[in-house]
């Protein structure tokens, strides 16, 4: 599959793009900060103008630092939450359509925080919100044939743990290939 990266810095999606494209995959590699909404619907076109109404999207975005309740400013809480959620809506609101009118597509959403934790405060509320976000989406676009889901990492992603990314990109790949009659529109790995 061709396969557009979007990251906020250059040097971050240069990375991704130059890993994909040793595999032979044919990579676009662009930079958008999610929170920027014009950035990421401009990132978003840029995409389908080369490949085309996508078979599938990943957001794998969140802001992870740790914060009390009440410790974050109201400007900072909603700066998380334009990342952790509002990133995931803009997306959504910019793919989906298309991919509804063709009849097919996966919208997939890396969720986290399966439980609220006090010292993550932003972070849990942003999972919770993605998570709402992919019920809502799913209750709109399921109809369409579109495959809404997320998959709920439940710590820290690093090779050869119990979070390792090889074994959690199998979880998308699998979410991505489901026959329709048996969609699941959570994981939790």
């Amino acid at each position: 599959m061709p396969v557009t990266v979007v990251a906020r810095s250059e040097p971050t999606v240069d990375a991704a793009a130059a890993s994909i494209r040793a595999t032979g995959a044919d990579v676009l590699a662009l930079a958008a900060d999610v929170a920027d909404e014009d950035a990421l619907r401009a990132a978003l076109s840029a995409a389908e103008e080369r490949f085309g109404v996508p078979d599938v999207v990943v957001y794998n975005v969140a802001l992870v630092r740790p914060d009390a309740p009440g410790e974050l400013a109201a400007a900072d809480q909603l700066a998380a939450w334009s990342v952790n959620v509002v990133g995931a809506l803009t997306a959504a609101a910019q793919v989906l359509p298309r991919m509804a009118a063709r009849g097919s597509g996966t919208f997939l959403v890396t969720g986290g925080m399966p439980e609220p934790k006090p010292g993550y405060v932003s972070l849990s509320l942003g999972k919770a919100g993605v998570r709402t976000l992919a019920a809502l989406l799913d209750l709109q676009y399921r109809e369409a044939g579109l495959h809404i889901a997320t998959v709920t990492v439940a710590g820290p992603v690093a090779p050869g743990t119990a979070w390792d990314p090889d074994d959690i990109a199998e979880h998308y790949w699998r979410l991505h290939h489901q026959p329709r009659e048996t969609w699941t529109h959570e994981v939790v790995h």
